[in-house]
């Protein structure tokens, strides 16, 4: 979590301070580069830094955590012997909801960013100008993968969503979700 604030800060700052221009009583930060080969140097490794890399790891990490479950249920099953049908069961319920999240987190990130990258390839490359609109317009359903991510763990994960019903005022409601009934 740290990595994440301190190197987008980092990122950000890195780019935003030297690059910042008043031109026409107008500040432009992040867009006017020394040189056309600095900046395409800088969104091709914003790319893979930011885009590719992180979609690999999630996918990694995801798939680390797999294995680690599926361990864990071979091991439950050899040592529980008649009652392996439950483990067997719970095993593959665990397994079925970690892969429904990382599909949906792998998803929803490999959808909302690239139009971004693809909004802004052709004005590194000087094919066309920036449009400042279609960029926010862009940025925000980026952003919308940032505001979603939290919800999706919050409704996958059965710990978060014990803590979160408790907080329901119904507790009929609530403690129904606790007891699993409505899972």
């Amino acid at each position: 979590m740290e990595f994440a604030w301190v190197a987008g800060t980092v990122c950000s700052a890195g780019v935003a301070i030297p690059t910042i221009s008043v031109v026409n009583g107008v500040c432009h930060s992040g867009t006017l580069f020394l040189s056309p080969t600095g900046r395409k140097a800088y969104w091709i490794w914003d790319f893979l830094s930011f885009y590719v890399t992180d979609l690999f790891l999630f996918i990694y990490c995801y798939g680390r955590i797999l294995v680690v479950i599926r361990r864990q249920a071979r091991v439950v099953a050899a040592h529980s012997g008649q009652a392996s049908n439950t483990a067997q069961d719970q095993s593959n319920k665990i397994q079925i909801r970690v892969i429904k999240t990382m599909t949906v987190v792998s998803v929803l990130f490999a959808v909302t960013w690239p139009p971004v990258y693809i909004h802004v390839i052709p004005v590194t490359f000087d094919k066309a100008s920036l449009d400042e609109n279609v960029l926010y317009i862009v940025m925000s359903i980026a952003y919308v993968y940032i505001c979603t991510n939290q919800f999706v763990y919050a409704i996958k994960f059965q710990p978060v969503k014990r803590v979160l019903c408790s907080l329901i005022p119904c507790k009929k409601y609530a403690q129904r979700l606790q007891s699993g009934i409505n899972t």
